[in-house]
């Protein structure tokens, strides 16, 4: 697919597909809750559908009406044995979060994906859930799916992970709805935490302790209280005490911050913009973007804000903005891990240099991102370092189009679609349909704001 630069700038109002998260954890845990959960704004983006097949290979009455989804949830003991091999897709939260619930069934079944799945790494779940009892093994031995699970009775644990991901955490917490006793998950920083939001919202006992010292953070995610801010301070910790039912409910899913990422960068890069994107989630453990781009100079403002289902959020007002380089690094980064590669490609039209650490994370996604970021940039004329866990970009290059490898990574593909706008010359995208993981509508949202 090819692009070329804005002849304008991009104005007008626009509304993102859910957010790809939420949306992934409403029907799982609609599908182990009693009775039926309605889940609004659902995204119908490949990954999200792949949940839905697994649970209803499960035995999991599923209607998926476009704009809502009805889950028909039979109870934390409801699943059946699945006839064929669970595949995944290329959802990576699917694979690690559907991994905790199955440790504690009754029955065996095994996980794959497609060729991306197959190599990201899977060891970070399959250690704390055999800690806890479970029967989990690597197919071929390599720490990566195909996974085999056989369901045991499952115990609590304290476990400290090494990385702050929300999937690590997550796959434990809901391990722990099944577990003996309680189930304490440590990270180094407080990743996104709509797991247990959302977990207490269907009726969980889930809280958030942070160290001494800290502000006081309420207890995550319950009906009456806002979800813990993100905290820059270390040993997080979420806990979770065993269930006898979830129950089902309303699920407003918000717009995804993650795909309304593109939109506000372009706002901000391609000169006479204004762009108002509408009911965007902005959980702080998910808006590290919106602290990065104020602290790069952004033109940005949060309008008409609101919380439903656990869950806070915005429209967002941005303006056309003259940017300068930052220091992102430490407690931000998982508040903004998938947002790193926009965050790269805009840093190259910002003045001065952007430093990025503490990313080694961007690794292991659906592509290596920093390595395919620093490629691809280069390509396009930027000053562009490679470091261990992020890169260097020095700012104000001009950038020419080229030919872009998006190793059929979503957000690589929406990236460089961005930065074309503001490249001389064409821009060319090979694999640019593999945006229909998470947000199917992409180019067509995106020509339509360059045409107003």
């Amino acid at each position: 697919m090819k692009f070329t630069k804005s002849g304008s700038g991009l104005r007008g109002e626009i509304t993102v597909p859910g957010d790809k998260s939420i949306s992934h954890r409403s029907v799982m845990f609609g599908s182990i809750a009693k009775g039926i959960t309605e889940i609004r704004n659902y995204l119908q983006g490949a990954d999200c559908l792949s949940t839905i097949s697994c649970f209803r290979a499960m035995g999991i009455d599923i209607e998926n009406k476009g704009d809502v989804v009805l889950v028909h949830g039979k109870g934390l003991h409801g699943l059946i044995r699945p006839e064929q091999v669970l595949d995944c897709g290329n959802s990576g939260t699917t694979t690690r979060l559907i991994s905790g619930i199955l440790a504690g069934q009754n029955f065996d079944v095994t996980l794959t994906g497609d060729a991306s799945i197959q190599k990201r790494p899977m060891k970070r779940i399959i250690e704390p859930l055999s800690l806890m009892g479970a029967d989990i093994t690597s197919v071929k031995d390599n720490g990566c799916a195909p996974l085999r699970i056989s369901g045991r009775p499952l115990h609590g644990i304290s476990y400290t992970s090494k990385v702050a991901s929300a999937q690590v955490k997550s796959a434990i917490l809901l391990a722990g709805l099944y577990a003996d006793g309680e189930t304490r998950v440590t990270e180094p920083y407080l990743s996104r935490n709509h797991s247990e939001i959302m977990l207490n919202y269907f009726g969980a006992d889930v809280r958030t302790e942070l160290p001494a010292g800290a502000p006081d953070s309420p207890r995550s995610g319950s009906r009456e209280s806002a979800p813990a801010s993100a905290s820059p301070v270390s040993g997080v910790t979420a806990v979770i005490q065993p269930a006898d039912e979830l129950h089902g409910g309303l699920v407003e899913v918000p717009g995804d911050i993650s795909s309304a990422a593109f939109f506000l960068c372009a706002g901000l890069m391609v000169p006479g913009s204004e762009i108002l994107i509408k009911h965007v989630g902005i959980n702080p453990t998910r808006a590290g973007i919106l602290e990065v781009v104020r602290n790069m100079g952004a033109d940005i403002t949060l309008m008409n804000e609101k919380k439903g289902s656990g869950e806070p959020t915005a429209d967002i007002l941005v303006r056309h903005s003259c940017l300068h380089g930052t220091v992102i690094e430490g407690a931000v980064i998982p508040t903004l891990i998938d947002e790193l590669p926009m965050i790269a490609a805009m840093a190259c039209l910002a003045e001065g240099n952007t430093i990025i650490r503490d990313a080694a994370e961007l690794k292991v996604k659906e592509s290596n991102r920093i390595a395919v970021m620093a490629e691809n940039l280069t390509a396009m004329g930027a000053d562009v370092t490679e470091t261990e866990d992020g890169m260097i970009i020095r700012g104000g290059k001009p950038l020419h189009g080229a030919v872009i490898d998006s190793h059929l990574d979503h957000r690589i593909a929406m990236t460089f679609a961005v930065l074309s706008l503001c490249a001389d010359g064409e821009t060319e995208i090979s694999g640019a349909e593999c945006v229909n993981i998470s947000y199917p509508n992409f180019y067509e949202d995106l020509q339509e704001l360059t045409k107003r």
